[in-house]
């Protein structure tokens, strides 16, 4: 008989790991809820990557705030936490956000954080994916969280650096090869995805697991109270994820 596939558990146990989480426009009450789970079963990456939502999730776990502490506040969030509207390249100024990020995060550099971290953004100028992985935190999680259109760009040098789920949506661009990792994919519920395109699908390399957590709600500006309920399905749903078998690099289930 083939042997039995391990849970995601015992492939979590069977040596260090790196965490990516995608982007997905307000995914990060998922990824929050990934975080809890994994932090309750005592379950900590040795470095994290991610674009977008999961640059933001990602970098405040990393910095050092517990997945609970994230938890908590994204389930108080409210619009004008980070809604500024103002003349420019967006909708919205982004300076509510960046003060909100320097609010939680507990260290202003990446050098300070418990764990590696790489966030990734897109350079609008390059037209490529940039990963930031050193020196101040705050403008790095906001820029791979700056959706076109949503918020303006930080502009780094000259050059303005947009959501890092432009071209790197899985938030893998900053994982280095042969590292063993646990993925979280959000999957794309756009609208305006064709139903082949491979945002819909986990990203496949060798020794990656993704986790996909089906039926979850999607959050918006507008819809944040569906948000803190993704945030708490998903949490159940990680959970009972982590006892499930991983079968050709997928884990999926439902909330």
């Amino acid at each position: 008989m083939p042997p039995s596939a391990p849970s995601l558990r015992a492939w979590l146990d069977q040596g260090p790991f790196g965490l990516a989480l995608s982007s997905g426009f307000f995914g990060f009450f998922a990824h929050a809820g990934l975080a809890v789970a994994l932090e309750r079963r005592g379950l900590a990456p040795v470095l994290v990557s991610g674009s977008s939502a999961g640059a933001l999730v990602g970098g405040l776990w990393a910095a050092g705030l517990s997945a609970e502490r994230i938890r908590d506040r994204l389930l108080s969030l409210r619009r004008e936490d980070f809604w500024d509207p103002a003349p420019g390249l967006g909708l919205l100024a982004g300076r509510r956000f960046e003060a909100l990020l320097a609010e939680l995060l507990p260290v202003e550099r990446f050098e300070d954080c418990r764990w590696r971290l790489a966030v990734s953004a897109f350079d609008a100028l390059a037209l490529r994916t940039r990963v930031l992985a050193s020196g101040p935190l705050v403008p790095a999680v906001r820029a791979s969280c700056s959706l076109p259109l949503l918020f303006q760009p930080v502009w780094d040098h000259a050059r303005p650096l947009w959501d890092g789920g432009v071209l790197d949506r899985p938030g893998l661009a900053g994982m280095p090869c042969g590292q063993r990792v646990l993925h979280h994919h959000l999957a794309s519920r756009s609208p305006w995805r064709r139903r082949a395109s491979p945002a819909l699908r986990p990203p496949r390399r060798e020794e990656l697991v993704s986790l996909v957590i089906h039926g979850l709600p999607r959050s918006g500006p507008g819809r944040l109270h569906v948000g803190r309920q993704a945030l708490l399905l998903a949490q159940a749903a990680a959970a009972r994820a982590l006892d499930l078998p991983v079968r050709d690099g997928v884990v999926e289930t439902g909330v």
